[in-house]
């Protein structure tokens, strides 16, 4: 069996420690804020983004070149291994698109490898979860097919729910109308958000006040695993770590989950959420 190299994109927003520790290779996204354009997980913390959104600042992201995914997989393809690459969603992002014709570029250049690129339809730690799952089964000694087979049998398993606190945020974004945001932001209504199966946002319920929101979120991830309690639960948040940390109590209180990994949105996810954002994700019988 050839050796396979598993690679992400820097939307998954596991903690960078984490992803440098098991040497990891991320092809990253674009954040452009404050006249500068920066490489998503590489070049900007989390305290200096959510700094520059409280600032006033607005940032503007877009998803990585074919060059610069070719730059991260060849050194890989040199040392005669092969690549399964777990994209971000297409349904929010052309970055799928890119992996896709950097891979073919490659395979012109390295016909004798694999190199193999799916569309997770996950976004954050939604992609982060799958990433985490694939990551365990490689160590298990599964081949880069068994691995592959096992992600798309299992990619619309990945449950997000979100809640996001700036609906100006949301608006921006094009996802609801400019006086939905003002009259929502009135009366303190905070959209919870799922990723459906296309990989795309969608605003599902709304809940009246923070806690109320944070509490509605666990409820719907115990809901949606029907009593099969999952083996990890991921938190991204924006730049909110009392409240995380909250969420997460919540979840080893309701669903017995003691496996809980929390971190900070990355500047490309958090650009479009804002800070204050805050989400569970988990995997569930489907979405």
């Amino acid at each position: 069996m050839s050796e396979y190299v598993i690679t992400i994109n820097s939307t998954s927003d596991l903690p960078k420690e984490w992803v440098w520790e098991r040497e990891i290779p991320v092809v990253p996204l674009n954040c452009t804020i404050g006249g500068k354009t920066y490489r998503d997980m590489y070049d900007l913390t989390a305290e200096e983004f959510y700094g520059m959104l409280e600032n006033g600042e607005m940032a503007v992201t877009s998803q990585p070149s074919p060059q610069t995914a070719i730059d991260i997989l060849e050194p890989i393809l040199k040392k005669e291994k092969d690549i399964l690459h777990l994209s971000f969603t297409s349904g929010l992002s052309g970055t799928y698109n890119s992996m896709c014709i950097a891979a073919e570029e490659l395979r012109e250049k390295y016909p004798e490898r694999k190199i193999v690129v799916i569309d997770t339809l996950c976004a954050s730690m939604g992609e982060g979860l799958l990433d985490y799952k694939a990551l365990e089964l490689q160590k298990e000694g599964r081949s880069l097919e068994e691995v592959a087979q096992w992600v798309e049998e299992n990619k619309l398993k990945i449950c997000h729910f979100f809640m996001v606190e700036d609906l100006n945020h949301l608006q921006k974004g094009g996802r609801i109308s400019k006086t939905a945001a003002v009259i929502g932001t009135m009366v303190q209504i905070k959209p919870i958000i799922c990723l459906d199966n296309e990989g795309k946002l969608q605003i599902i319920r709304k809940e009246r006040g923070r806690k109320k929101g944070m509490n509605k979120i666990v409820d719907m991830a115990v809901e949606a695993c029907e009593g099969k309690m999952p083996d990890m639960v991921m938190i991204p948040h924006g730049n909110c770590p009392e409240d995380a940390a909250y969420v997460a109590e919540l979840v080893r209180k309701k669903m017995g989950v003691t496996n809980v990994m929390m971190n900070n949105l990355g500047p490309v996810i958090g650009g479009h959420t804002g800070a204050g954002m805050i989400a569970i994700v988990c995997m569930a019988d489907h979405r």
